[in-house]
Order: structure tokens, then C-alpha cells, then sequence
């Protein structure tokens, strides 16, 4: 993994932590269930872009290391794994 990838991912990690923090002590406050559903949707959010920071980093080295390496029928494979992961949200 790119360090400067690693570093984004792992900063964003402990945001969403946080998040998931916050989010426990809404429910055991009893805040209103709207403000929940906006700071659960927050983290959803961050998680995606989490997400969307690895694919970019699988595509731009572990993809085109396989394809060099004649492996593309296991990097088109996790390509539409991926794919199909995010088609179910």
C-alpha cells in the first residue's frame, strides 16, 4: 500500500471510530432519533471513502502487478468481486 494511502485510510479509520463513539453515546443519551440517523449516515459515508481509497490503491498496484504477471483472470475476478459488493448497497 502507497504510504500516503495508508496514512489517509488509517486517519479516516480513526475519525469513523470516533463517529461509532459518538454514535453509542447518542443512543445511550436518547437523542433524537433524527440527529442518530444523520450522524449514522456521516459514517457510512466515511466508510465508503474509505473504501473508494483502497479500490483506487488494489487497481493502481495490486491490478496492474497481476495483469504484468499474467494473472489476469484473478484481477478481473476480484475486479467484479468488488463490483458486485458495491452494487448491493
Amino acid at each position: 500500500m502507497k504510504a500516503a494511502t495508508k496514512k489517509q485510510v488509517q486517519n479516516r479509520l480513526r475519525r469513523v471510530e470516533g463517529q461509532v463513539r459518538g454514535l453509542q453515546k447518542m443512543v445511550d443519551e436518547e437523542q433524537y432519533c433524527v440527529d442518530i440517523i444523520t450522524q449514522s449516515s456521516a459514517v457510512r459515508s466515511a466508510l465508503s471513502a474509505i473504501e473508494d481509497l483502497m479500490l483506487e490503491n488494489h487497481l493502481s498496484e495490486h491490478v496492474i502487478h497481476q495483469m504484468k504477471q499474467g494473472q489476469e483472470k484473478k484481477a478481473i475476478s476480484e475486479i467484479i468481486s468488488i463490483f458486485n459488493k458495491a452494487k448491493k448497497k
